[in-house]
């Protein structure tokens, strides 16, 4: 081959492996890769500018019925991903939407031996397709991992044993270099897995110990943080090794392991939420003496699983409405009030547990972690902490030297990311329950509430709401931004929005 020719062949090839090399982290292309956006931030890229006023009959650029599900939109180039389920036929199906025109590409049926139990006010097909810019990966708790290409064909599957928890899975797969990484849930399993992206091949799995002992379960999404995964667990925080899943350090505190933290200011965030965590939501518990005299028909002093009474209360969320779970009972936790594991309750137990609730408000709130460290790092990493009108389901925000967190009931705080001083703390017009996570564009933040409406904000040390826009519809799903359009799914429809 002459010389010329063979210099020429060579630098067309590496003209290709750099086009192919920068594809998957190109600033450039209109995308939003997984749940919330690059690494779960919710920031929309610089200079997106999608509306302020939209609604139904406003700002529409098309509009269409989905499937019930409340899996995010995974977005790269014009191909939209979502998922969905068909509840009378036991269908999950993975979808493909065109972003330009709102047409359907494609759709393809996952099958599904056994069916994921979940919450009421949950779904079958709540975790968020991650994609790479080459392939889109999936996940359901009734079924594993799937992997397609960007046609809709089959690339593997990682079958997995369907989670046994009490409000369903909720966690979303994500992309790390060459791993997609999950947060998984099995019966007495919990762990952090990490999957060849090329062949579907388990490179390492990480189990986490005390979750799985304690039975606590976790539905947040990992984030990536100095070369480390970071997940929201049930009972801590943890960050493990990206290479091999090696444990690095954990931050103990009180939780439901819902939310999915947040990277800004050199920080982690944490939304650490439970019942029991604040004081004012709490409802005081009975003397073990009343509780004794009024259902131990026995006369053992003790109280037993079938005499324990169905009705006690022990916390209110009066925010969120007629959901399922506004008020929190007792009897689901037995087992954690039983601490010698003999199916009875005695006075020395109830009053451990007395204490217990009343501890959790110390680790409940808006965590700030600094990074670094080993081992536990409880003691020594945290920096702040926001105990007030923590959000249960959305993710903290991030976003210029301030974190934003949404509370069921739309209370809305806004903290100084160095510092933790709450800045402001208001109500924002926009009542009932928040599972959707709040978003930045163009220096403004979009908070879906669960009844529908988005309301619009500046960002700043004062609230200044700017629109509140109603779509008539329930929202469970965040919404995304690209190339100044603007994307959410209904729990009947998927919009795009623009001017």
């Amino acid at each position: 081959m002459p010389k010329h020719r063979y210099i020429i062949r060579l630098a067309l090839i590496i003209v290709m492996v750099l086009i192919h090399s920068t594809k998957m982290t190109s600033g450039n292309e209109p995308n939003w890769p997984q749940f919330r956006g690059p690494n779960a931030s919710g920031l929309a890229a610089e200079g997106q500018n999608p509306p302020v006023e939209f609604g139904p009959k406003q700002n529409v650029l098309w509009k269409i019925p989905v499937l019930s599900g409340h899996s995010s939109p995974c977005i790269w180039g014009d191909h939209i991903f979502l998922t969905g389920y068909i509840k009378e036929k036991k269908e999950l199906q993975v979808f493909c939407i065109d972003r330009g025109t709102g047409n359907i590409r494609w759709s393809r049926i996952v099958p599904a031996e056994e069916i994921e139990k979940v919450h009421s006010v949950s779904s079958l097909a709540t975790g968020t397709p991650a994609t790479d810019g080459e392939r889109v990966y999936v996940y359901f708790g009734s079924f594993g991992l799937l992997c397609y290409d960007f046609a809709g064909k089959q690339q593997w599957t990682v079958p997995l044993p369907v989670p046994k928890t009490r409000f369903g899975t909720g966690t979303s797969p994500i992309v790390s270099g060459e791993l997609v990484i999950l947060n998984g849930n099995e019966p007495n399993d919990q762990y952090l897995l990490a999957i060849d992206r090329h062949s579907g091949k388990t490179v390492w799995k990480q189990t986490h110990p005390s979750a799985s002992e304690l039975g606590t379960t976790s539905h947040s999404t990992p984030v990536a943080w100095e070369k480390q995964l970071v997940i929201h667990l049930g009972d801590e925080v943890v960050a493990y090794a990206t290479t091999d899943g090696t444990r690095i350090w954990s931050v103990s505190i009180a939780t439901t392991g819902t939310s999915t933290p947040v990277i800004g200011n050199n920080s982690l965030f944490v939304g650490a939420w439970t019942n029991f965590g604040e004081p004012d939501l709490r409802v005081k518990l009975p003397d073990f003496e009343v509780l004794v005299k009024q259902y131990d028909k026995n006369g053992d002093m003790q109280i037993s699983k079938n005499e324990f009474p169905d009705d006690l209360i022990v916390a209110r969320r009066p925010e969120v409405g007629n959901v399922d779970g506004g008020q929190v009972y007792l009897k689901p936790y037995f087992n954690m009030v039983d601490m010698n594991k003999d199916d009875l309750i005695d006075d020395t137990e109830w009053k451990e547990t007395e204490a217990f609730v009343s501890a959790l408000s110390k680790d409940h709130g808006l965590t700030a972690i600094k990074p670094g460290g080993n081992g536990d790092i409880t003691a020594t990493h945290v920096l702040w902490k926001e105990k007030t009108n923590v959000a249960e389901v959305p993710s903290p925000l991030y976003y210029e030297g301030r974190v934003y967190m949404i509370k069921n009931g739309g209370i809305v705080s806004c903290m100084n990311a160095e510092t933790g001083k709450l800045l402001h703390c208001e109500r924002l017009g926009a009542a009932g329950p928040y599972y959707s996570s709040p978003i930045c564009a163009h220096g403004r933040i979009y908070i879906a509430s669960g009844n529908g409406v988005i309301t619009v904000f500046a960002a700043g040390d004062q609230l200044q709401v700017l629109a509140r826009n109603n779509l008539e519809e329930s929202i469970f799903a965040t919404p995304a931004v690209v190339e100044n359009k603007f994307y959410v799914r209904t729990i009947k429809h998927m919009y795009a929005f623009g001017e």
